[in-house]
């Protein structure tokens, strides 16, 4: 969609369009409803609409019901912070004391939503001009205040806001990129900028050894899914790493202050009960944190499941009770699978071998019972636990 076409959505004719495209889509197939809205429309007006009925769709999952009356690009969208985890982030920039923020690199928005939800005075800028546009309405469709225009972050001098927020694009020609290297703005440019007072989102799997000295990494989940990572600098940096997970709960921080060590908690035998450390805790590497947390140890120092001996509720972990030890050969554990009824497995696997798809079709299970599996490696040899969550 370029700006004209965009423009266009939001005048009178643009959005009387958009509504009939959202209320046709709801109760209709997609032929049907483009042919409806051509007696009226040019095609392209037609197009542009229909793009923004299914891209709100999309965006329910990350933006809930605001997503109704927001605007998006199919790629802005996919790179846009989830509303919940920039919720937190606002949250954390008015804990640190900010009233002011700018968002280098404001794509359509959210980030800015969150901040200025929050009370932040709040200005974006980004390269392009489409998206620009798109945040500017944005936070004009939701009452919010804020500033946008279309600059180059790199040059823009932020040093009057109390703190700079950038989401770095993580896009080549190729797809998706993991690389610091082809990051845009470029990671020396981001390195400069987090020696003050500022936030970076980055990508989950961005290496410890990569992060700046006395820059704090955290890794925050969404509904047990590891959504992103974002280092923070200066004074808004507390901790070195932070996990962070949002549930039905509410949100629960684990940081490195909490973990006493490997050598604390110790490896040993499958207890009565196994958990699974959240994803962002494990990104974080505070496993043992966990062990600590529920007085249990690791089953193997370099494998992300802890043991207990007694039951724990805990936001960072996922609780299991260890039902039976079942034979680890799949010869066997055929047989003992059979012998017990199920024929519905859920497979966990950490440390060994195994593609759960495969062995599950090559167990050819039959039965009425619904069971989980986990294939793990305790010490120097494979176990197979068959658990329940609790």
């Amino acid at each position: 969609m370029d700006l004209d076409a965009f423009r266009w959505l939001l005048t009178d004719e643009g959005q009387a369009l958009l509504a009939r495209a959202t209320e046709l889509a709801a109760s209709d197939d997609e032929l049907h409803v483009q042919a409806e809205l051509r007696r009226t429309a040019p095609p392209a007006a037609v197009a542009a609409a229909l793009t923004q009925v299914e891209l709100r769709v999309r965006a329910r999952a990350k933006f809930g019901d605001l997503a109704a009356r927001l605007y998006f690009t199919p790629d802005a969208l996919e790179q846009a912070t989830r509303q919940s985890v920039a919720t937190h982030r606002a949250g954390r920039f008015q804990a640190f004391g900010a009233h002011t923020m700018i968002d280098l690199g404001c794509g359509i928005g959210g980030d800015l939503i969150a901040a200025s939800r929050a009370g932040l005075v709040c200005a974006g800028v980004d390269l392009d001009p489409v998206r620009v546009a798109i945040a500017e309405a944005n936070l004009a469709a939701l009452g919010l205040p804020g500033a946008v225009q279309v600059a180059d972050a790199t040059t823009v001098h932020h040093e009057g806001f109390d703190l700079a927020f950038a989401d770095p694009a993580r896009r080549t020609g190729a797809g998706r990129s993991f690389k610091v290297d082809d990051w845009t703005p470029s990671w020396t440019w981001v390195e400069e900028l987090l020696r003050r007072d500022a936030c970076v989102k980055v990508a989950p799997g961005i290496p410890h050894a990569l992060v700046p000295p006395s820059v704090e990494a955290e890794w925050v989940s969404d509904g047990g899914e590891v959504k992103e990572a974002a280092l923070w600098s200066g004074r808004t940096a507390t901790t070195d790493r932070r996990a962070t997970v949002i549930g039905p709960g509410g949100l629960a921080s684990l940081t490195d202050e909490d973990d006493p060590g490997p050598d604390a908690v110790g490896v040993g035998e499958v207890g009565d009960f196994l958990y699974e450390p959240d994803g962002a805790v494990i990104r974080a590497g505070l496993v043992t944190a966990v062990a600590a947390g529920v007085e249990g140890r690791l089953i193997d120092a370099k494998i992300a499941y802890v043991t207990s001996d007694r039951a724990f509720h805990s936001p960072f972990a996922r609780g299991y009770r260890v039902v039976e030890h079942l034979p680890y050969r799949e010869k066997q554990l055929k047989a003992a699978l059979r012998e017990r009824g199920i024929g519905r497995l859920t497979i966990k696997k950490r440390g060994v071998d195994v593609a759960p798809d495969a062995l599950r079709k090559r167990l050819a299970l039959a039965g009425d019972e619904e069971a989980t599996l986990v294939l793990t490696r305790v010490g120097d040899h494979g176990a197979a636990l068959l658990v329940a969550p609790f």
